[in-house]
C-alpha cells in the first residue's frame, strides 16, 4: 500500500504541475479586483456535486481575504436564489466537463437577468459550451482521475482547488490585503489568535 500511496501522490502532484498557465490568470485576477474590490460587487461561485463543494470552499476563502463572495447552488438559482445577483457581481463557474446542464442553464438565466454580467469558468474542457461563452476560461489540463475506476472526482477536484488558491493569493497581492485586515475577519480559533498576534 505504501508504494501505491506514493504513486497516487506523484500523480496528483504532477497534475498540479501540469495546470496550463497563461495570461488568463492575470485577466481573471484583474477582473475580480475590478468588479469586487473597486466596484464593490461580489463574487458568486457555483458548481454541481463535487465541483460545487470546491466552489463553496473558494467563496469562503475569498471572504476571509477581503473579497465578498457567496456560493449559489445552480438548482436553487432556478427557484428564486438567482435574485442574489446584483450589478457589478462576477460569476465564477466550476464544471469539469464544461457542459453540466444546471450550470449551462444558470449562465443563460443569469444573462437574461443581467446581459452585462461577466463570468470566469474553471473547467477541464476548453472546447465546452461554458468555456466558449465565458469571459475568461481557466483550464485544469484535464488530468486523469486517480480513482481506480477513473470516474470519481479526485485529481480534477484537487486541481480545481489549487486554481482557486492561485486566484485568492494573486488577488490578495493586487489588493494589498494585510494581516491587520485578515485579523478583523478572524475573531475565533487559532487563526484569529495568531493573526492578532502578528498584527500587533
Amino acid at each position: 500500500m505504501i508504494t501505491s500511496i506514493h504513486e497516487l501522490l506523484q500523480k496528483e502532484a504532477q497534475a498540479v504541475l501540469n495546470i496550463p498557465i497563461s495570461d488568463a490568470y492575470e485577466k481573471a485576477v484583474e477582473l475580480i479586483v475590478e468588479q469586487i474590490h473597486r466596484k464593490k460587487g461580489k463574487l458568486v461561485t457555483t458548481g454541481m456535486g463535487k465541483a460545487g463543494q470546491i466552489a463553496m470552499n473558494i467563496a469562503t476563502t475569498f471572504c476571509s481575504t477581503g473579497i465578498p463572495a457567496v456560493f449559489l447552488h445552480p438548482s436553487e438559482a432556478q427557484h428564486g436564489d438567482l435574485g442574489i445577483l446584483q450589478e457589478n457581481d462576477l460569476l465564477l463557474l466550476i464544471s469539469n466537463s464544461g457542459k453540466t446542464r444546471e450550470i449551462v442553464e444558470l449562465t443563460q438565466l443569469a444573462h437574461s437577468l443581467n446581459p452585462k454580467l461577466k463570468y470566469i469558468v474553471i473547467t477541464g474542457n476548453a472546447d465546452s459550451p461554458l468555456a466558449r461563452e465565458s469571459d475568461i476560461c481557466l483550464c485544469t489540463g484535464q488530468p486523469d482521475e486517480v480513482c481506480v475506476l477513473g470516474m470519481t472526482p479526485t485529481t480534477s477536484t484537487t486541481v480545481m482547488t489549487v486554481i482557486g488558491d492561485i486566484l485568492v493569493v494573486e488577488t490578495m497581492k493586487k489588493t494589498g490585503f494585510t494581516i491587520e485586515e485578515y485579523s478583523k475577519r478572524h475573531h475565533g480559533g487559532y487563526l484569529g489568535e495568531r493573526s492578532r498576534e502578528l498584527s500587533k
